[in-house]
């Protein structure tokens, strides 16, 4: 046991990690519920979307922050100083990325959303709401079969964005003429599909966490 997990006995309830943890994966289920409405929506609409999605992406990154500046000032820690710089960048990374596909769309000017990005940002929705949870059940970090559940369903999910993906590009490739919708498709899809990978991330990092804490 380390010198870290021995003070835990001794000091109070964390109340400085936890909220923040719990600020940016709530940002982060906001985030993913308005990409999975902004492809859903007509491009006229899109804008609005694009607009919020900025917005939660920079108070993510603003959460990130406070957590980094958090740990410079806190000598006491829920858990290891690594692994709440690994938990919160990893949040981070999975905004960064599904703010990249919005940024992409915009900037591309993605006329037709297909159903394989609307799919990916329907799994990406998902994950993060298991995400959300799963910060939720490492804060009490009672029931450690719960934690492990919840990251395995976040892990399938992650397979589950990888086929999709792979068809995806293979059907735009196949059907697909312009090159110019090639690229757009190809970078949309790429960055969906990384969000993915990060959320796995996310998954990971909490699951190395709970065994730690077992």
């Amino acid at each position: 046991m380390s010198i870290n997990s021995i003070f835990q006995f001794l000091v109070p309830k964390d109340k400085k990690f936890f909220p923040l943890f719990e600020q940016a994966s709530s940002n982060l289920v906001l985030l993913a519920e308005t990409l999975h409405e902004a492809v859903n929506a007509p491009k006229a609409e899109r804008e609005d979307y694009f607009r919020k999605i900025e917005e939660l992406e920079a108070t993510i990154e603003e959460i990130t922050h406070k957590t980094h500046l958090e740990l410079s000032r806190n000598f006491i820690t829920p858990f290891d100083r690594e692994d709440i710089h690994s938990l919160i960048k990893a949040i981070d990374n999975v905004a960064d990325y599904m703010h990249g596909a919005a940024s992409r769309m915009r900037l591309y000017q993605v006329e037709k959303i297909t159903k394989s990005i609307r799919k990916l940002t329907e799994i990406n929705l998902e994950a993060c709401q298991l995400i959300n949870i799963g910060i939720k059940e490492l804060k009490d970090m009672k029931d450690h079969k719960a934690i492990k559940d919840t990251c395995k369903k976040i892990n399938k999910l992650e397979s589950k964005a990888d086929s999709v993906f792979d068809k995806a590009v293979a059907d735009i490739f196949e059907n697909e003429t312009d090159v110019k919708n090639i690229i757009k498709y190809k970078e949309v899809l790429s960055a969906l599909e990384s969000a993915s990978d990060k959320c796995k991330s996310v998954s990971n990092v909490m699951e190395q966490i709970s065994v730690k804490h077992s």
